[in-house]
């Protein structure tokens, strides 16, 4: 038994996507029991690269079958899905569900910022727009394409930006990896403020108030202080 049939017939059946972690779990938990299939117990214990290569390989020769449905991998997750000229049949039979707004184009245009220069702080896509993005940054944010996945060392530690999941999905992207090219974006400038002033690297921002005492004249310090 190939380990490319076992996970096509384990994704044909599935009721959602699945991430190769998912699948490893999936042949693990087969070889579970007082008594499991001695198949079961040879797949038990594969590595994810191995699953990864099989998916790959059973995705290409799904393609070169030229069926009407395919083998991709959206968002980091595997699942069927027929080929898009067959959709006006596939309505006709399901319905067709309601889908979100589409985005204005102020919103791809920011979303295009965040894609290819995370993660940022909405000032720095703010300095590449040339418009305030507060507005565009909250739907985006609503929508579950943007999130908040740190903060910048730098002056005020500003929340910083980056894509999710539900970004991946909506553009049926694998990963980042993905994205089209887009050198000229991902150049352009952007200034940072400076970084805060810390008393050695890796200890806490100097308060104002000791700062303020350090530049002080001699004789407007106070007695006793170094």
């Amino acid at each position: 038994m190939e380990l490319k049939f076992i996970l096509e017939s384990v994704l044909f059946s599935a009721q959602k996507p699945l991430s190769v972690k998912e699948l490893r779990d999936v042949l693990a938990n087969a070889a579970d029991g007082d008594e499991p299939d001695a198949d079961a117990k040879a797949f038990a214990k594969t590595k994810e690269d191995a699953i990864t290569a099989a998916l790959e390989q059973l995705a290409a020769e799904h393609e070169s079958a030229a069926r009407s449905y395919r083998l991709a991998c959206v968002a980091g997750a595997w699942q069927f899905v027929t080929q898009p000229e067959f959709a006006p049949w596939l309505r006709a039979l399901v319905g067709v569900k309601a889908r979100p707004p589409r985005l204005s184009q102020p919103a791809l245009e920011t979303l295009a910022i965040v894609a290819y220069r995370q993660p940022i702080t909405r000032a720095e896509v703010e300095q590449i727009r040339g418009v305030n993005v507060d507005g565009v940054m909250q739907t985006l944010i609503e929508r579950g394409l943007v999130e908040a996945v740190g903060r910048a060392e730098v002056i005020g530690r500003p929340q910083t930006y980056g894509t999710t999941p539900v970004f991946l999905g909506y553009f049926g992207l694998r990963g980042l990896e993905d994205l089209p090219a887009a050198d000229e974006l991902r150049r352009i400038p952007v200034e940072k403020p400076p970084a805060p002033v810390t008393v050695e690297p890796g200890l806490a921002t100097v308060p104002p108030e000791q700062l303020s005492l350090e530049n002080a004249p001699p004789e407007n310090k106070t007695e006793g202080n170094p």
